[in-house]
Protein backbone atom coordinates (compact mmCIF):
# COMPACT_ATOMS: atom_id res chain seq x y z
CA UNK A 1 0.00 0.00 0.00
CA UNK A 2 2.70 2.03 1.11
CA UNK A 3 5.01 1.83 -2.33
CA UNK A 4 1.28 2.29 -4.27
CA UNK A 5 1.16 5.60 -2.34
CA UNK A 6 4.90 6.47 -3.11
CA UNK A 7 4.37 5.79 -6.59
CA UNK A 8 1.48 7.79 -7.13
CA UNK A 9 3.52 11.07 -5.38
CA UNK A 10 6.27 10.58 -7.56
CA UNK A 11 3.87 10.04 -10.50
CA UNK A 12 2.38 13.62 -9.82
CA UNK A 13 5.57 15.45 -9.86
CA UNK A 14 6.90 13.70 -13.15
CA UNK A 15 3.88 14.67 -14.65
CA UNK A 16 4.81 18.35 -14.44
CA UNK A 17 7.75 17.80 -16.60
CA UNK A 18 7.36 17.27 -20.36
CA UNK A 19 8.63 13.87 -22.07
CA UNK A 20 11.93 15.21 -23.04
CA UNK A 21 12.67 17.18 -19.89
CA UNK A 22 11.60 13.51 -18.43
CA UNK A 23 13.87 12.01 -20.39
CA UNK A 24 16.70 14.66 -19.65
CA UNK A 25 15.93 13.98 -15.59
CA UNK A 26 16.11 10.29 -15.87
CA UNK A 27 19.53 10.79 -17.93
CA UNK A 28 21.08 12.56 -15.31
CA UNK A 29 20.14 10.45 -12.18
CA UNK A 30 21.59 7.76 -14.44
CA UNK A 31 24.52 9.23 -14.38
CA UNK A 32 24.87 10.46 -11.03
CA UNK A 33 23.65 7.34 -9.46
CA UNK A 34 26.29 5.21 -12.15
CA UNK A 35 24.33 2.00 -12.78
CA UNK A 36 25.80 -0.24 -10.03
CA UNK A 37 22.67 -2.19 -9.02
CA UNK A 38 23.14 -5.62 -10.01
CA UNK A 39 20.99 -6.42 -12.75
CA UNK A 40 20.47 -9.86 -12.34
CA UNK A 41 19.18 -9.04 -8.26
CA UNK A 42 16.18 -11.18 -7.89
CA UNK A 43 14.70 -8.42 -5.88
CA UNK A 44 13.84 -5.13 -7.82
CA UNK A 45 14.04 -3.08 -4.77
CA UNK A 46 17.85 -3.61 -4.22
CA UNK A 47 19.13 -2.65 -7.44
CA UNK A 48 17.39 0.88 -6.77
CA UNK A 49 19.70 3.16 -8.34
CA UNK A 50 20.93 6.07 -5.17
CA UNK A 51 22.63 8.86 -5.12
CA UNK A 52 25.98 10.00 -2.99
CA UNK A 53 27.16 13.11 -1.62
CA UNK A 54 30.24 12.03 -3.34
CA UNK A 55 28.74 11.51 -6.96
CA UNK A 56 27.06 14.79 -7.30
CA UNK A 57 30.46 16.33 -5.93
CA UNK A 58 32.33 14.97 -9.12
CA UNK A 59 29.32 15.54 -11.09
CA UNK A 60 29.33 19.64 -9.74
CA UNK A 61 33.15 20.12 -9.00
CA UNK A 62 33.69 22.44 -11.76
CA UNK A 63 30.34 24.36 -12.20
CA UNK A 64 29.41 24.81 -8.49
CA UNK A 65 31.48 25.73 -5.35
CA UNK A 66 31.44 22.84 -2.98
CA UNK A 67 29.42 24.83 -0.53
CA UNK A 68 26.52 24.63 -2.84
CA UNK A 69 26.57 21.68 -4.10
CA UNK A 70 26.55 20.27 -0.28
CA UNK A 71 23.44 22.45 -0.01
CA UNK A 72 21.78 20.56 -2.88
CA UNK A 73 22.25 17.47 -1.27
CA UNK A 74 20.37 18.25 1.63
CA UNK A 75 17.64 19.89 -0.04
CA UNK A 76 17.51 15.88 -1.83
CA UNK A 77 17.96 14.46 1.09
CA UNK A 78 15.37 16.32 2.86
CA UNK A 79 12.17 14.70 1.09
CA UNK A 80 10.21 12.48 2.77
CA UNK A 81 8.92 9.48 1.28
CA UNK A 82 6.01 7.75 2.48
CA UNK A 83 7.03 4.50 4.21
CA UNK A 84 10.57 5.33 4.64
CA UNK A 85 12.17 6.84 8.16
CA UNK A 86 13.16 10.41 6.77
CA UNK A 87 16.76 11.40 6.71
CA UNK A 88 18.48 8.14 7.83
CA UNK A 89 19.34 7.05 4.52
CA UNK A 90 22.99 9.12 3.20
CA UNK A 91 21.87 8.41 -0.41
CA UNK A 92 19.40 10.07 -2.52
CA UNK A 93 16.86 7.94 -4.03
CA UNK A 94 15.14 8.40 -7.59
CA UNK A 95 11.58 9.77 -5.89
CA UNK A 96 13.62 12.15 -3.63
CA UNK A 97 15.20 13.41 -6.53
CA UNK A 98 12.36 13.90 -8.79
CA UNK A 99 10.58 15.05 -6.36
CA UNK A 100 13.44 18.14 -5.59
CA UNK A 101 13.60 18.98 -9.14
CA UNK A 102 9.48 19.54 -9.35
CA UNK A 103 9.57 21.54 -6.27
CA UNK A 104 12.13 24.19 -6.80
CA UNK A 105 12.07 24.04 -11.12
CA UNK A 106 8.01 23.83 -11.17
CA UNK A 107 6.93 24.56 -7.27
CA UNK A 108 5.05 27.02 -5.62
CA UNK A 109 6.54 29.11 -2.47
CA UNK A 110 4.91 26.80 -0.39
CA UNK A 111 6.88 23.32 -2.07
CA UNK A 112 10.09 25.32 -2.29
CA UNK A 113 10.37 26.06 1.19
CA UNK A 114 10.76 22.79 2.82
CA UNK A 115 13.77 22.38 0.46
CA UNK A 116 15.03 25.71 0.89
CA UNK A 117 14.97 25.70 4.70
CA UNK A 118 16.81 22.25 4.37
CA UNK A 119 19.29 23.79 2.15
CA UNK A 120 20.11 26.49 4.51
CA UNK A 121 20.36 23.93 7.69
CA UNK A 122 20.46 20.97 7.53
CA UNK A 123 18.68 20.68 11.12
CA UNK A 124 15.67 22.86 9.37
CA UNK A 125 13.48 24.48 12.77
CA UNK A 126 13.84 28.38 13.46
CA UNK A 127 16.93 29.85 11.07
CA UNK A 128 19.18 32.60 12.20
CA UNK A 129 19.04 35.65 10.29
CA UNK A 130 23.22 34.89 9.82
CA UNK A 131 22.26 31.56 8.24
CA UNK A 132 20.17 32.86 5.67
CA UNK A 133 22.00 35.25 5.11
CA UNK A 134 25.23 32.82 4.38
CA UNK A 135 22.86 30.63 2.00
CA UNK A 136 21.90 33.81 0.41
CA UNK A 137 25.64 34.61 -0.28
CA UNK A 138 26.70 31.40 -1.72
CA UNK A 139 23.38 31.30 -3.89
CA UNK A 140 24.83 34.61 -5.33
CA UNK A 141 28.92 33.73 -5.87
CA UNK A 142 27.01 30.06 -7.35
CA UNK A 143 25.31 31.94 -10.00
CA UNK A 144 27.99 34.32 -10.80
CA UNK A 145 30.19 31.25 -10.78
CA UNK A 146 28.23 28.93 -12.80
CA UNK A 147 26.95 31.21 -15.60
CA UNK A 148 30.93 32.00 -15.94
CA UNK A 149 31.77 28.67 -16.29
CA UNK A 150 29.34 28.07 -18.83
CA UNK A 151 30.44 30.89 -20.90
CA UNK A 152 26.25 32.05 -20.41
CA UNK A 153 27.26 35.63 -19.82
CA UNK A 154 26.11 36.66 -22.84
CA UNK A 155 29.51 39.07 -23.47
CA UNK A 156 30.19 40.09 -19.92
CA UNK A 157 32.76 38.40 -18.33
CA UNK A 158 34.46 38.56 -14.95
CA UNK A 159 37.36 40.57 -16.71
CA UNK A 160 35.47 43.34 -18.42
CA UNK A 161 33.38 44.14 -14.42
CA UNK A 162 34.23 44.76 -11.29
CA UNK A 163 35.53 42.17 -8.89
CA UNK A 164 31.99 39.96 -7.75
CA UNK A 165 32.54 39.56 -3.96
CA UNK A 166 31.68 42.97 -2.67
CA UNK A 167 28.71 43.04 -5.05
CA UNK A 168 27.88 39.59 -3.99
CA UNK A 169 27.67 40.65 -0.17
CA UNK A 170 25.94 43.65 -1.45
CA UNK A 171 23.15 41.68 -3.31
CA UNK A 172 22.65 39.40 -0.66
CA UNK A 173 21.78 42.27 2.56
CA UNK A 174 19.57 44.20 -0.24
CA UNK A 175 17.54 40.77 -1.11
CA UNK A 176 17.53 39.99 3.03
CA UNK A 177 16.31 43.50 3.99
CA UNK A 178 13.44 42.10 2.61
CA UNK A 179 12.82 39.56 5.73
CA UNK A 180 9.59 41.17 7.66
CA UNK A 181 8.83 39.83 10.92
CA UNK A 182 5.06 38.15 11.62
CA UNK A 183 4.03 41.84 12.64
CA UNK A 184 5.58 43.42 9.31
CA UNK A 185 9.13 44.81 11.29
CA UNK A 186 12.16 44.86 9.04
CA UNK A 187 14.99 44.27 10.79
CA UNK A 188 18.87 45.56 10.39
CA UNK A 189 22.12 44.70 10.65
CA UNK A 190 23.44 42.35 13.84
CA UNK A 191 19.98 42.32 14.95
CA UNK A 192 18.81 40.80 11.19
CA UNK A 193 21.66 38.39 12.04
CA UNK A 194 20.95 37.57 15.56
CA UNK A 195 17.07 36.65 15.02
CA UNK A 196 15.43 33.69 14.83
CA UNK A 197 13.05 33.46 12.13
CA UNK A 198 10.32 30.43 11.00
CA UNK A 199 8.90 28.82 8.54
CA UNK A 200 6.70 30.73 7.81
CA UNK A 201 8.68 33.99 7.78
CA UNK A 202 11.46 32.73 5.19
CA UNK A 203 8.22 30.98 2.82
CA UNK A 204 6.84 34.78 2.71
CA UNK A 205 10.31 36.26 2.05
CA UNK A 206 10.66 33.37 -1.00
CA UNK A 207 7.62 34.42 -2.23
CA UNK A 208 7.93 38.06 -2.01
CA UNK A 209 11.49 38.33 -3.51
CA UNK A 210 11.37 36.29 -6.76
CA UNK A 211 15.03 36.14 -7.42
CA UNK A 212 15.67 33.60 -4.67
CA UNK A 213 13.60 30.77 -7.05
CA UNK A 214 15.17 32.46 -10.16
CA UNK A 215 18.83 31.89 -8.76
CA UNK A 216 17.89 28.58 -7.92
CA UNK A 217 16.34 27.54 -10.78
CA UNK A 218 20.03 29.14 -12.82
CA UNK A 219 21.87 26.51 -10.50
CA UNK A 220 20.26 23.61 -10.95
CA UNK A 221 19.89 23.81 -14.45
CA UNK A 222 22.99 25.06 -15.29
CA UNK A 223 25.01 23.47 -12.02
CA UNK A 224 23.66 20.02 -12.59
CA UNK A 225 23.58 21.15 -16.29
CA UNK A 226 19.54 19.80 -16.70
CA UNK A 227 16.89 21.33 -18.79
CA UNK A 228 19.36 24.27 -19.34
CA UNK A 229 18.71 23.95 -23.55
CA UNK A 230 15.16 23.57 -23.84
CA UNK A 231 12.99 25.89 -24.29
CA UNK A 232 11.44 27.13 -20.93
CA UNK A 233 8.08 28.14 -19.31
CA UNK A 234 9.02 30.39 -17.44
CA UNK A 235 11.33 33.44 -18.63
CA UNK A 236 12.43 34.66 -15.80
CA UNK A 237 16.34 33.43 -16.46
CA UNK A 238 16.22 34.80 -20.36
CA UNK A 239 16.93 38.48 -19.24
CA UNK A 240 18.45 37.30 -16.05
CA UNK A 241 21.63 38.99 -17.86
CA UNK A 242 21.20 41.27 -20.64
CA UNK A 243 23.92 40.71 -24.15
CA UNK A 244 26.44 42.97 -23.40
CA UNK A 245 27.62 45.11 -26.60
CA UNK A 246 30.33 47.54 -27.40
CA UNK A 247 33.15 46.87 -24.36
CA UNK A 248 34.27 43.70 -26.08
CA UNK A 249 38.34 44.25 -27.47
CA UNK A 250 38.83 47.86 -25.61
CA UNK A 251 40.22 46.78 -22.72
CA UNK A 252 37.86 48.94 -20.36
CA UNK A 253 36.98 47.29 -17.13
CA UNK A 254 33.23 48.40 -16.11
CA UNK A 255 32.02 50.36 -13.05
CA UNK A 256 29.23 47.21 -12.98
CA UNK A 257 29.81 43.70 -11.51
CA UNK A 258 27.62 40.71 -12.21
CA UNK A 259 25.19 40.86 -9.30
CA UNK A 260 24.65 44.52 -9.77
CA UNK A 261 23.95 43.44 -13.41
CA UNK A 262 21.17 41.41 -12.67
CA UNK A 263 20.07 43.39 -9.76
CA UNK A 264 19.87 47.01 -11.89
CA UNK A 265 18.49 44.81 -15.02
CA UNK A 266 15.59 43.20 -13.14
CA UNK A 267 14.07 46.86 -12.11
CA UNK A 268 14.22 47.60 -16.18
CA UNK A 269 11.17 48.00 -18.00
CA UNK A 270 10.84 43.91 -19.37
CA UNK A 271 11.32 45.17 -23.18
CA UNK A 272 14.07 46.46 -22.34
CA UNK A 273 16.16 43.76 -20.39
CA UNK A 274 17.49 41.80 -22.84
CA UNK A 275 20.27 44.21 -24.33
CA UNK A 276 22.79 46.71 -22.91
CA UNK A 277 25.25 48.98 -25.59
CA UNK A 278 27.98 51.20 -24.03
CA UNK A 279 27.65 54.39 -25.42
CA UNK A 280 30.22 56.23 -23.50
CA UNK A 281 32.88 55.71 -21.01
CA UNK A 282 35.53 58.10 -19.82
CA UNK A 283 37.58 56.30 -19.93
CA UNK A 284 37.78 55.80 -23.84
CA UNK A 285 35.81 58.82 -25.09
CA UNK A 286 37.74 61.26 -22.60
CA UNK A 287 36.48 63.90 -19.72
CA UNK A 288 34.46 66.03 -21.40
CA UNK A 289 31.23 66.74 -21.29
CA UNK A 290 30.13 67.88 -25.05
CA UNK A 291 31.54 64.39 -25.97
CA UNK A 292 29.41 62.76 -23.45
CA UNK A 293 26.51 64.65 -24.65
CA UNK A 294 27.49 63.68 -28.36
CA UNK A 295 27.07 60.26 -27.55
CA UNK A 296 23.81 59.73 -25.42
CA UNK A 297 21.90 62.21 -27.23
CA UNK A 298 19.05 60.84 -29.17
CA UNK A 299 20.11 56.97 -28.71
CA UNK A 300 17.18 55.58 -26.71
CA UNK A 301 16.77 55.11 -22.72
CA UNK A 302 19.99 54.24 -21.17
CA UNK A 303 21.65 53.81 -17.68
CA UNK A 304 24.48 56.38 -16.24
CA UNK A 305 26.68 54.82 -13.78
CA UNK A 306 29.39 57.11 -11.90
CA UNK A 307 32.19 56.75 -9.30
CA UNK A 308 33.22 59.50 -7.25
CA UNK A 309 36.66 59.61 -5.83
CA UNK A 310 36.07 58.64 -2.68
CA UNK A 311 35.03 54.80 -4.19
CA UNK A 312 31.36 55.40 -4.11
CA UNK A 313 29.20 54.01 -7.57
CA UNK A 314 26.22 54.93 -8.25
CA UNK A 315 23.33 56.03 -10.95
CA UNK A 316 20.55 56.18 -12.22
CA UNK A 317 18.46 54.71 -15.06
CA UNK A 318 16.62 57.52 -17.91
CA UNK A 319 13.48 55.92 -19.79
CA UNK A 320 13.76 58.16 -22.61
CA UNK A 321 16.43 59.56 -25.09
CA UNK A 322 18.43 62.45 -23.62
CA UNK A 323 17.50 65.60 -25.42
CA UNK A 324 19.32 68.88 -24.77
CA UNK A 325 16.71 71.46 -23.52
CA UNK A 326 16.32 73.37 -20.59
CA UNK A 327 13.24 71.32 -19.76
CA UNK A 328 12.84 68.18 -17.17
CA UNK A 329 11.93 65.19 -19.63
CA UNK A 330 11.52 61.70 -18.83
CA UNK A 331 8.33 59.59 -17.04
CA UNK A 332 8.29 57.47 -13.51
CA UNK A 333 9.91 54.47 -14.88
CA UNK A 334 13.32 56.33 -14.45
CA UNK A 335 15.23 55.37 -10.82
CA UNK A 336 18.23 56.36 -9.64
CA UNK A 337 20.67 53.80 -8.16
CA UNK A 338 23.11 52.90 -5.44
CA UNK A 339 26.03 50.11 -6.10
CA UNK A 340 28.63 50.89 -3.82
CA UNK A 341 28.31 50.51 -0.87
CA UNK A 342 24.86 49.75 -0.99
CA UNK A 343 23.02 48.28 -3.73
CA UNK A 344 19.54 49.27 -4.23
CA UNK A 345 17.00 50.79 -6.53
CA UNK A 346 15.05 54.13 -5.93
CA UNK A 347 11.71 54.39 -7.70
CA UNK A 348 9.90 57.67 -8.10
CA UNK A 349 7.26 59.03 -5.12
CA UNK A 350 4.76 60.93 -7.61
CA UNK A 351 6.08 64.25 -5.93
CA UNK A 352 7.29 65.50 -9.01
CA UNK A 353 7.84 64.86 -12.47
CA UNK A 354 11.72 65.99 -12.51
CA UNK A 355 12.82 62.62 -14.13
CA UNK A 356 15.90 63.99 -16.01
CA UNK A 357 17.71 66.48 -17.37
CA UNK A 358 20.36 67.99 -19.88
CA UNK A 359 21.13 71.07 -20.58
CA UNK A 360 24.29 72.52 -22.19
CA UNK A 361 25.72 76.09 -23.41
CA UNK A 362 22.40 77.80 -21.52
CA UNK A 363 23.23 81.37 -20.05
CA UNK A 364 20.01 81.26 -18.20
CA UNK A 365 19.58 77.58 -16.86
CA UNK A 366 21.61 75.09 -14.96
CA UNK A 367 24.05 73.39 -17.51
CA UNK A 368 24.71 69.82 -16.87
CA UNK A 369 22.99 66.31 -16.91
CA UNK A 370 20.87 65.83 -13.67
CA UNK A 371 18.10 63.41 -12.24
CA UNK A 372 15.25 63.74 -9.80
CA UNK A 373 14.76 66.73 -7.32
CA UNK A 374 15.23 70.20 -8.65
CA UNK A 375 17.59 72.93 -10.18
CA UNK A 376 20.57 73.12 -8.23
CA UNK A 377 19.82 69.92 -5.57
CA UNK A 378 18.99 67.23 -7.60
CA UNK A 379 19.58 63.48 -6.42
CA UNK A 380 22.17 63.15 -9.27
CA UNK A 381 23.96 65.84 -11.01
CA UNK A 382 26.61 66.00 -13.09
CA UNK A 383 27.92 69.66 -14.05
CA UNK A 384 28.74 70.77 -17.37
CA UNK A 385 31.94 72.05 -15.84
CA UNK A 386 32.96 68.09 -16.47
CA UNK A 387 34.47 66.20 -13.40
CA UNK A 388 32.06 68.14 -10.45
CA UNK A 389 28.83 66.78 -9.22
CA UNK A 390 26.91 66.30 -6.33
CA UNK A 391 24.00 64.51 -4.90
CA UNK A 392 21.52 65.92 -2.32
CA UNK A 393 18.77 64.58 -0.77
CA UNK A 394 18.41 66.03 3.33
CA UNK A 395 17.01 63.99 4.03
CA UNK A 396 15.74 62.14 0.98
CA UNK A 397 15.31 63.13 -2.84
CA UNK A 398 12.00 64.30 -3.67
CA UNK A 399 11.36 62.78 -6.81
CA UNK A 400 12.93 59.01 -5.93
CA UNK A 401 13.01 59.01 -2.11
CA UNK A 402 16.79 58.56 -2.86
CA UNK A 403 19.50 59.22 -0.19
CA UNK A 404 22.43 61.08 -0.84
CA UNK A 405 24.33 58.60 -3.38
CA UNK A 406 28.08 59.70 -3.23
CA UNK A 407 30.64 59.86 -0.04
CA UNK A 408 29.94 63.70 -0.07
CA UNK A 409 27.11 66.08 -0.96
CA UNK A 410 29.63 67.62 -3.50
CA UNK A 411 31.49 65.03 -5.32
CA UNK A 412 34.66 65.20 -7.72
CA UNK A 413 33.75 62.19 -10.70
CA UNK A 414 36.94 59.45 -10.88
CA UNK A 415 34.50 57.63 -13.49
CA UNK A 416 31.45 57.51 -16.16
CA UNK A 417 29.48 54.95 -18.24
CA UNK A 418 26.65 55.14 -20.06
CA UNK A 419 24.73 51.95 -21.44
CA UNK A 420 21.99 51.93 -23.66
CA UNK A 421 19.40 49.43 -22.35
CA UNK A 422 16.99 47.63 -25.34
CA UNK A 423 17.12 48.34 -28.85
CA UNK A 424 17.92 51.35 -30.11
CA UNK A 425 15.17 53.83 -31.38
CA UNK A 426 14.60 54.03 -34.80
CA UNK A 427 15.89 57.86 -35.65
CA UNK A 428 19.55 56.45 -33.47
CA UNK A 429 20.05 53.88 -36.57
CA UNK A 430 20.76 56.40 -38.83
CA UNK A 431 24.51 57.41 -39.73
CA UNK A 432 24.98 60.38 -39.35
CA UNK A 433 21.55 61.64 -39.19
CA UNK A 434 21.03 65.46 -40.24
CA UNK A 435 19.87 67.85 -37.41
CA UNK A 436 16.45 69.76 -37.94
CA UNK A 437 18.56 72.70 -39.27
CA UNK A 438 20.07 70.62 -41.92
CA UNK A 439 16.56 70.49 -43.45
CA UNK A 440 15.53 73.84 -42.98
CA UNK A 441 18.37 76.92 -43.84
CA UNK A 442 15.95 79.71 -43.01
CA UNK A 443 15.90 78.80 -39.21
CA UNK A 444 19.55 78.20 -39.91
CA UNK A 445 20.13 81.87 -41.13
CA UNK A 446 17.69 83.51 -38.56
CA UNK A 447 20.09 81.50 -36.07
CA UNK A 448 23.26 83.20 -37.02
CA UNK A 449 21.82 86.54 -37.88
CA UNK A 450 20.00 86.24 -34.45
CA UNK A 451 24.18 85.65 -33.33
CA UNK A 452 23.00 82.23 -31.98
CA UNK A 453 25.51 79.33 -32.85
CA UNK A 454 24.05 75.99 -33.77
CA UNK A 455 23.76 73.86 -30.43
CA UNK A 456 23.55 70.48 -31.94
CA UNK A 457 26.99 70.97 -34.30
CA UNK A 458 28.89 69.81 -31.57
CA UNK A 459 26.93 67.02 -30.26
CA UNK A 460 27.25 64.40 -33.54
CA UNK A 461 27.36 61.27 -32.86
CA UNK A 462 30.99 60.20 -34.81
CA UNK A 463 29.85 57.21 -36.76
CA UNK A 464 31.26 53.97 -35.43
CA UNK A 465 30.31 50.87 -37.28
CA UNK A 466 28.41 48.88 -34.58
CA UNK A 467 31.23 45.59 -33.20
CA UNK A 468 29.42 42.58 -33.89
CA UNK A 469 30.16 41.06 -30.52
CA UNK A 470 27.71 38.93 -28.59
Amino acid sequence: KMGNAESNAYQNHLSRFLPEEQSDIDGLFDTLSGSSGSSGAKNAKAAKKTVTLAALQAHTREPLPEAMTARLYHGMKSIDLPGKSAGLSEQIAKEQFVIFMSHLLKGNADEKINIIMRMIAKTGGPLKGKQIQEFTEDLITSVVHVLSYRKELKGWSLENTRDSSSGVKALASELLSELKLPDGTKLVGSQLLETSFDQSVIEDWVYRVPQISVFLSVVIRQGLHVLHSLPDQTNDILNLVPHCKGIKGRGVVSLFDIPAIIYINSHLPAEMQHKWQLLFSSRLHGESFSQLCAHIVNKGPCIVIIRDLDGFIFGGFASHSWEVKPQFQGDNRCFLFSVFPTLAVYTYTGYNDHYMYLNHGQQTMPNGLGMGGQHGYFGLWIDSDYGKGHSKAKPRCTTYNSPQLSAKEDFTLDALEVWAVGDAPESAGRKGKKSILDVDPQAQALLEMAGKSRQSEGLREPVEEDEGDD
